[in-house]
């Protein structure tokens, strides 16, 4: 039988370590192919080494593990991922969903729930632990109830404005969007009028408290 080939990807070194052991100690038949710490580097190695399964948190560098997770499904479909974070919200769980994510897994979980949410997705199911089908289930009860921001944004923001809120958020600069995206200067400028607009938003302050409340970026990501 080939052996389960994943790829694991969180900007915490010990976390890596951690994963990787917990994984080769429950089945030593899995290899751990790659490691990734940041976002880009994620969807780098998951397009070059075609690991069966991805395990990727959200909060990264350079592309949070939403977009990492969007990329991979589009790019190479047959890698399922699993998100394994800290965020617990109804938002950020349905953000991961809707780009694909096989699995969900806290990292306050657990250790139990790893291994056995890897071989779930690698069998073509998903993976949800209790505490997020309860999440999923009271957002869906609660889908009435949307906040001023979903209102506002009706989630029609696309992964490209996404990635530059964030970008935004962090403080990058025009000149520093267009470096990192490969874009010019005014095609940077416009992206960062036509969200606001969008948004209804007329100040950076106010678009780094969007992206806060939406867990785009965290606060710890500020730091």
């Amino acid at each position: 039988m080939r052996p389960l080939r994943i790829l694991i990807a969180d900007d915490h070194g010990l976390v890596r370590c951690g994963t990787r052991t917990l994984l080769q100690a429950h089945h030593r038949c899995w290899k751990i192919v790659g490691e990734a710490a940041n976002g880009r580097e994620a969807v780098e190695m998951a397009i070059n080494l075609k690991p069966d399964v991805a395990i990727v948190d959200i909060t990264m560098p350079d592309l949070d593990g939403v977009e990492v997770t969007r990329q991979i499904r589009e790019s190479v479909p047959d890698v399922k991922v699993l998100v394994l974070t800290m965020h617990d919200s109804h938002q950020m769980v349905r953000r991961a969903l809707d780009a694909g994510a096989n699995g969900y897994l806290l990292k306050s979980d657990h250790t139990d729930y790893l291994p056995k949410a890897v071989k779930a997705i690698a069998d073509n199911k998903r993976f949800l632990t209790p505490a997020i089908r309860e999440i999923v289930l009271d957002g869906f009860i609660n889908a009435g109830n949307k906040t001023e921001d979903e209102k506002r944004a009706g989630f029609r923001i696309t992964s490209r404005e996404l990635e530059i809120i964030r970008l935004l958020a962090e403080g990058k600069s025009n000149k520093e969007l267009s470096t990192q995206l490969g874009i010019t200067v005014r095609t940077a400028e416009t992206h960062r009028s036509n969200i606001m607009l969008k948004l209804g938003l007329h100040s950076l302050a106010e678009l780094i408290h969007y992206a806060v409340r939406n867990e785009i970026i965290s606060v710890r990501g500020q730091e």
